[in-house]
């Protein structure tokens, strides 16, 4: 039964074009309303006497208790008996695939995309917690998902590290994480170059000896290579990541010029006065984009032409979603415009998923200045500050469980700030402030999850739950009058729409803000209502709530990539 679905049928006999419900921001205003302002002008009416005409002709559903006209608004009013019924029912059936959707799709989601001279960062931490976050929403949605990352391996960045490397490394293996180590020489690099402008025209020739395969180059490049590979996994498998393919630039960077030589023999780019194979668009409100230089010699979009063309090869995607920073938005919109002109199946199956910047308090992040926040170590200061909170809280925990709790309390912290605003504003982020166990955190909710497993286990619900499930005709759902009551029932019923809405606009931020939401009316509820009383129709009815909102908040924090522990 989707009560929405059944409002907008009963006003379809009445009502022409498309009917867009909206969910009231206070339950007195009813649980769904139809704004009358986009019929005034075709009807000649106002908003208000369009709202009261529909009132006298509509007829009431048994679900619909009754519907009011306030103002420019028709409202709906939903049996509460049934809402608590017909959802708790529900939530209590499908568990943990309650909210779950039956889309149909091939999605491919390209996230992370590091370089191997430096660890993973503050901005691959945002990337990840989004493309991470995005595979789980749609996969929860119906969709098949593949997550793919590519790795960009080669180029005059990597050739800086493997220099310094060779200047001052004295052949010495990594006494710290691998992609650490070599980080530190390009940040080596960096600060010598500024000194000594040699370095770099000895950079440009390392880059040579490279792509002419001297072999001395090529084992120095696989042997930091596989440092930094290394280190990656370590901090994907810590951050909770994974990928199913993995794309290396080494390997396909020069694979997208004979596409690009073909469109130009079809006349689709033509040349420069350089001899650069140029695709013209400023007559779709684009710059001109230079796809192969005069030498020949490839750029990223060569690349990223090819690479198109090879997902759609390994996965035949009907969807793939670049997580990619906002810093790249021309670069994507040529992209999808040039596989337009080259008239590819899945020209029109590409997003960009574009997103801000994460900065510090203290500003903007530089890598070759060594001041970028590793991603290591904001997952460590993270996880040291939650340690020392825990601590405060429990004095007699053993030092194992206070690790493994600091840990997944650390990352929702992280994660949830990172997703909690839309992915295409600037955040800036402060560890203190994720961590904050009354504000608008991932800890926040994980508590509410928490405190809702400490009530259920206080009365071994369990075994009542089960004898409540068998006896439905012992749950009394009539009982469920309280205002408190209500809100948290009429939010837990609108979770698959939440849901629904956040895999159509790739935004995960529509979950963070619906949880905040629920861990909030469930607190309220928990202060205003007992719970456990000596009335045990009340308390068994009153459990059944507290274990579907428990359930909803752990479906939820799923979604973002988020562990909801049963203990704080």
């Amino acid at each position: 039964m989707d009560l929405k679905n059944e409002i907008i049928k009963i006003l379809k006999k009445h009502v022409k074009g498309e009917i867009i419900l909206e969910i009231p921001p206070e339950l007195n205003l009813g649980d769904y309303a139809l704004p009358c302002f986009g019929m005034a002008k075709e009807l000649k009416k106002s908003p208000n006497k369009i709202a009261e005409e529909l009132k006298s002709k509509l007829k009431l559903s048994e679900h619909i208790e009754k519907i009011e006209a306030k103002g420019p608004y028709l409202n709906f009013y939903v049996n509460k008996s049934f809402l608590a019924k017909h959802t708790l029912s529900k939530v209590k059936d499908e568990k943990d695939k309650y909210g779950a959707g039956k889309n149909k799709g091939n999605v491919v989601v390209e996230y992370c995309g590091p370089n191997t001279n430096k660890p993973l960062h503050l901005g691959h931490i945002r990337n990840m917690a989004l493309g991470y976050s995005i595979c789980r929403i749609l996969k929860f949605t119906g969709s098949k998902i593949h997550p793919v990352n590519i790795v960009n391996d080669r180029g005059i960045h990597i050739c800086q590290s493997m220099l310094a490397y060779k200047k001052w490394g004295g052949n010495k293996k990594p006494e710290k994480k691998g992609d650490h180590f070599v980080g530190d020489y390009y940040v080596m690099f960096s600060k010598e170059s500024e000194k000594n402008e040699k370095l770099k025209l000895e950079v440009h020739e390392l880059l040579l000896k490279w792509e002419q395969g001297d072999k001395e180059t090529v084992d120095l490049w696989k042997k930091m290579n596989k440092w930094v590979l290394d280190g990656f996994k370590e901090t994907y498998k810590r951050f909770g990541v994974i990928f199913e393919k993995e794309y290396f630039e080494s390997e396909y960077y020069t694979k997208g010029k004979e596409i690009v030589m073909g469109g130009y023999e079809k006349n689709i780019f033509e040349k420069d006065h350089t001899d650069a194979i140029i695709a013209r668009l400023e007559k779709y409100n684009l710059p001109d984009k230079v796809l192969l230089r005069g030498d020949e010699t490839s750029i990223y979009i060569t690349q990223d032409i090819y690479l198109a063309k090879l997902r759609y090869d390994d996965f035949k995607f009907d969807k793939l979603i670049y997580v990619v920073a906002s810093e790249q938005n021309l670069h994507f919109k040529q992209l999808f415009k040039i596989l337009e002109l080259l008239k590819r199946p899945y020209a029109k199956k590409m997003h960009h998923l574009s997103y801000g910047m994460v900065n510090l308090p203290s500003g903007r992040m530089k890598s070759r200045e060594g001041t970028v926040v590793d991603a290591d170590d904001i997952m460590d200061e993270t996880a040291s500050l939650t340690e020392d909170e825990i601590k405060k809280r429990h004095k007699n925990l053993s030092a194992k469980e206070i690790k493994a709790r600091s840990e997944i309390i650390s990352l929702a912290a992280i994660k949830f700030y990172m997703l909690k605003n839309d992915p295409i504003k600037d955040i800036v982020f402060n560890p203190e402030e994720s961590l904050n166990f009354e504000g608008e955190t991932g800890p926040y909710i994980q508590y509410a999850h928490a405190r809702a497993c400490s009530i259920l286990k206080k009365v071994e619900f369990e075994k009542t739950a089960k004898t409540a499930t068998t006896e439905k005709s012992t749950i009394n759902y009539g009982l469920l009058k309280h205002q408190k009551e209500e809100q948290l029932i009429r939010l837990i019923y609108t979770f698959p729409e939440k849901v629904e809405e956040s895999a159509l606009h790739y935004k995960p931020s529509i979950i963070c803000h619906y949880l905040l939401a629920l861990a909030q009316a469930f607190n309220e509820f928990y202060h205003e209502c007992h719970v456990i009383s000596d009335d045990k129709e009340m308390t068994n009815t009153r459990l059944i709530l507290v274990d579907c909102a428990r359930q909803v908040l752990d479906n939820g924090l799923s979604l973002l990539g988020i562990t909801a522990p049963q203990e704080m």
